[in-house]
């Protein structure tokens, strides 16, 4: 975004209670970007509030006529660019930054319906943007695979939605026992329970250790119960600090990071502890491996694997050294691949070649 602004570029950015939230409201009002609530939901498919949000999206096109919309995740992705068709807005773009619960796991009879409404959802949008960008080559194939886009359709992979260097400094390792830490959504897919299940292998022969969990409750159908959370904690498995507005101190307080997710775009938590400088653990799977050099910054295990996690996270704890030596190459390959900076110039020039290729 601040590189459309630094380009002299009016922009305007609009999300589900977006003056709700003061962090943004602060970083967006010094961009000088104009903000627009617009009541998207972000979970379930609900066809009233979909429909909603689809009219309230093409009545705010209509109104500021932009010359180019970029939908961002996966109902902004469907309901904008259709918007944006509607609108006849002249140039649409599509992110794709991550596939979520309609493509993991197994495709149980409501999980199933789910993905057959966001295919068809997908399609019928996808076919009326101009450029959609993947953050993985995995789910660029698996789009074609699909035919969730044209056989024509121009597409780019960029490294993630980029991170940025100056709001996650790198910070020396803490003192003290060794902490883990995973961020994400409480969500089965992000590999939560094979997190939990790991610490507690863990913790037998390592008792000083510690395995810290930020995130907040979820209304996805694959979400983790508040009683689970419950049971966790009682038996000192994990400590649970619920939804955090700034993760930065908890991850100071971290000495190594761990994503087990089953499927990602490219995860942003990832690459904000890597800029940080931290070791990271994380799954041999999309999205995820493109994080991780194996054994150089990090260490990838299966997918849906607590045993395999158990053991990285041993192997760890018994060479602090390796520990250190990963942070500081962590800290090196989101410098050279994801700052925020060389992501948004990758974007910008990926859609500039379609606009000159459609003139």
């Amino acid at each position: 975004m601040s590189g459309l602004c630094n380009a002299g570029c009016e922009v305007h950015a609009a999300a589900a209670a977006i003056d709700t939230d003061s962090e943004v409201v602060v970083r967006l009002d010094a961009l000088g970007v104009q903000r627009h609530s617009v009541p998207i939901v972000r979970a379930g498919l609900n066809p009233v509030a979909d429909v909603k949000a689809l009219i309230a999206l093409v009545r705010l096109m209509r109104r500021t006529r932009p010359d180019m919309v970029l939908g961002y995740t996966i109902k902004p992705v469907v309901w904008g660019t259709l918007a944006a068709w509607v609108a006849r807005v002249p140039r649409r773009y599509a992110m794709i930054t991550g596939l979520g619960y309609a493509f993991t796991g197994k495709a149980t009879r409501k999980r199933a319906l789910i993905q057959l409404v966001v295919r068809i959802l997908y399609r019928l949008a996808l076919s009326r943007a101009h450029l959609v960008i993947f953050q993985n080559p995995d789910d660029l194939v698996l789009f074609r695979d699909l035919r969730l886009i044209p056989r024509r359709m121009p597409v780019a992979i960029v490294n993630g939605s980029g991170v940025d260097l100056t709001m996650y400094p790198n910070l020396p390792l803490p003192e003290g026992p060794p902490r883990f830490l995973m961020i994400a959504r409480l969500l089965g897919d992000k590999g939560v329970r094979e997190y939990v299940a790991a610490a507690t292998v863990v913790r037998r022969s390592r008792p000083d250790a510690s395995f810290h969990l930020v995130g907040g409750l979820d209304p996805n159908p694959d979400a983790i119960t508040r009683a689970e959370i419950n049971d966790w904690m009682e038996r000192g498995d994990i400590v649970w600090h619920g939804s955090q507005a700034d993760v930065r101190p908890f991850l100071a307080d971290a000495h190594i990071f761990v994503l087990p997710s089953y499927r990602e775009g490219t995860p942003r938590t990832v690459l904000e502890a890597m800029a940080t400088g931290r070791a990271i653990i994380t799954t041999d799977a999309p999205g995820c491996r493109e994080t991780v050099i194996d054994g150089e910054n990090g260490l990838l295990v299966p997918p849906r694997s607590a045993a395999a996690l158990a053991q990285a996270m041993l192997r760890l704890l018994a060479a602090p050294a390796m520990i250190r030596d990963m942070a500081a190459r962590s800290l090196d390959i989101v410098r050279e691949k994801y700052s925020a900076e060389k992501v948004t110039a990758a974007m910008l020039e990926a859609m500039c070649i379609v606009d000159e290729g459609r003139e």
